[in-house]
């Protein structure tokens, strides 16, 4: 089936780009809960399962509201009110999400099949329960999501400015026809060919909001939500190579720098891990580590995470720049 939605000169120059931390934790959600073993997030998914289940997010509000494949809550994804906005200000726009729409976004839920009974007091109560949702998704995001943003946050702008420098190149027909497989632009009209991608023009407003995303492969997903701008998150550029070990050329020059240890350390920290682990990993005394992590956070390079009762740490982008000139 294909859909199609239409565009004026006007809602080309209204088109743009945006990066969204909401779009990043329902499509990871999804995979992590549903999907924990499919390439390529396999790696990132075994590592982070086990934190959600000790923290039971894997019985809890996005367990209700994130099924395994098709409708998302439109609730979830507000539009974002610039390129790069918060995940504090999207939760922000969701808390204040109008009691009317959650509802009409909860009965659709239910008759795409998803149990209303784990749903109910957010029905019956959404101005109560929506922050008790924000709560959670602050907690799924720095247990999953937030050790490892500073690399999807590299790709989704990568593929932004990307995008950006193809539109003042070629135009933007262009590229809309290589967003994905399933998106062509066609005389005027950009056209979806994938009978969950219904977008159309009298469902939404004005204008077009392209958000890449890392986990929304291997499809593009869609919100409609009059007045709003549509929105099409769709499959980042280098999506696939962001769980990949990553080599290290320059790690003599950073020791020279840093010291020895604190250049083994930001390179066991291709993966986030605990004091305890980077002991273990790096011959070194847990005491050692610790002093060397304050040193290394103070300096930007690394940043801490709580998880449970243990603190992960996580390379930054200035780290991983130093490592990967």
């Amino acid at each position: 089936m294909e859909a199609g939605l239409s565009f004026s000169a006007a809602d080309l120059a209204q088109t743009r780009f945006a990066v969204s931390p909401m779009w990043e934790v329902v499509t990871s959600y999804r995979i992590v809960a549903h999907q924990p073993d499919s390439a390529p997030h396999g790696r990132w998914a075994a590592q982070v399962r086990p934190r959600l289940v000790r923290a039971g997010l894997d019985r809890g509000w996005l367990a209700a509201l994130i099924p395994g494949n098709g409708y998302l809550a439109d609730f979830l994804n507000p539009t974002p009110a610039g390129p790069f906005p918060t995940l504090d200000a999207e939760l922000d726009a969701m808390r204040r999400a109008p009691a009317a729409d959650v509802r009409d976004d909860l009965d659709t839920l239910e008759r795409k099949g998803v149990d209303r009974s784990r749903l109910r007091l957010l029905h019956e109560d959404p101005e109560a329960v929506l922050p008790k949702v924000a709560d959670e998704i602050e907690t799924y995001w720095e247990l999953a999501l937030a050790p490892y943003w500073a690399r999807i946050q590299k790709v989704l702008e990568a593929d932004v400015f990307h995008r950006a420098r193809q539109v003042a190149e070629h135009g933007s027909a262009r590229v809309l026809s290589e967003l994905h497989e399933t998106v062509r632009w066609d005389d005027g009209t950009l056209r979806l060919v994938r009978r969950h991608c219904a977008l159309t023009r009298d469902q939404a407003g004005s204008g077009l909001l392209l958000i890449p995303s890392v986990f929304a492969w291997p499809r593009v997903l869609t919100r409609s939500v009059h007045p709003d701008p549509p929105q099409l998150a769709y499959p980042a550029r280098g999506f696939g190579s962001v769980w990949e070990p990553r080599t290290t050329r320059a790690t003599d020059a950073v020791a020279a720098v840093l010291g020895r240890s604190r250049a083994l350390l930001l390179t066991e920290l291709d993966t986030p891990a605990s004091t305890t682990q980077l002991a273990a990993h790096c011959g070194l005394s847990a005491a050692g580590v610790s002093q060397h992590l304050i040193a290394l956070r103070d300096a930007g390079l690394v940043t801490a995470h709580r998880s449970g009762r243990s603190v992960l740490y996580a390379r930054t982008a200035v780290a991983d720049q130093l490592l990967h000139p």
